[in-house]
């Protein structure tokens, strides 16, 4: 790990006019400091979030539940109000890695870092989240651009994700034995006007699944699921499954999360 400085913030304002090309934001550090202490990232200083007020916490309305970025996965996971209004929400944060992770990493690291096996993306995209920002509010179909690539532009910092209530909702995903990271994860939403279907692991970045929308629109049951063809061209192939063992699994995983809703 090559040397930084390491300075707190105690604003969103501050913590913005810290930061530069050289810096980054530091919450609960589960992704960040590993890849620090392998040299595959290295930053002039490392800006402290976790002391800013206003950025933690979870706020509910009948439409949407808001959680700030620096609330932790145990939170979320534990957090009664997100288990009465979107109870899938709270299975998902309890299935992120082990209690150490759970426990210090916050949700809005998750989705600034955007590993391609993460939970927290598929969340964003069938929820139809809004990511409040230090700067404006950006949709989730929007924020995802890529392999651990999003739209956040340098010195913006995520102050909290805003989930819409669903009518019903699931999510599963069939997770590698070690790291707990999904090979696939599915979660699927159902709204008054639409379905959303949303699948990580399998890809570069999660995507949303317009085959299962589309199925799950017209008749929103496992049966569905049955005549859907995933088609594992984009997917990927790698150690843990080949691309066509995740295109199966996709409608696996599909299933058990529309149990689950």
């Amino acid at each position: 790990m090559k040397n930084f400085n390491f300075k707190s913030a105690t604003s969103t304002k501050e913590a913005t006019k810290l930061s530069s090309v050289k810096t980054t934001f530091l919450a609960g550090g589960m992704t960040l400091i590993p890849a620090m202490k392998l040299r595959l990232a290295a930053y002039s200083d490392l800006i402290n979030i976790k002391k800013i007020k206003g950025i933690s916490g979870i706020k509910v309305s009948s439409k949407s539940i808001r959680i700030g970025a620096t609330t932790t996965h145990a939170e979320v996971a534990a957090s009664k109000e997100v288990g009465k209004s979107i109870p899938s929400l709270a299975v998902l944060a309890e299935g992120i890695g082990d209690p150490q992770v759970r426990n210090r990493g916050t949700i809005g690291g998750s989705i600034a870092n955007n590993d391609p096996a993460a939970d927290y993306p598929s969340a964003c995209l069938a929820l139809n989240a809004i990511i409040h920002t230090s700067k404006r509010k950006i949709a989730a179909d929007k924020f995802f651009k890529g392999m651990f690539e999003t739209d956040l532009k340098k010195g913006e910092l995520i102050e909290s994700i805003e989930f819409q209530v669903p009518e019903k909702s699931g999510y599963a995903k069939f997770p590698n034995p070690a790291s707990r990271y999904a090979i696939v994860g599915v979660y699927i939403a159902k709204f008054k006007n639409e379905v959303r279907a949303a699948i990580t692991g399998a890809g570069n970045y999660v995507f949303r699944s317009n085959e299962l929308e589309k199925a799950l629109s017209a008749n929103f049951s496992t049966s569905a699921i049955d005549k859907v063809n995933i088609s594992s061209k984009e997917l990927n192939s790698d150690i843990h499954a080949s691309a066509e063992y995740r295109a199966h699994i996709i409608k696996v995983m599909a299933k058990k999360a529309l149990s689950f809703s």
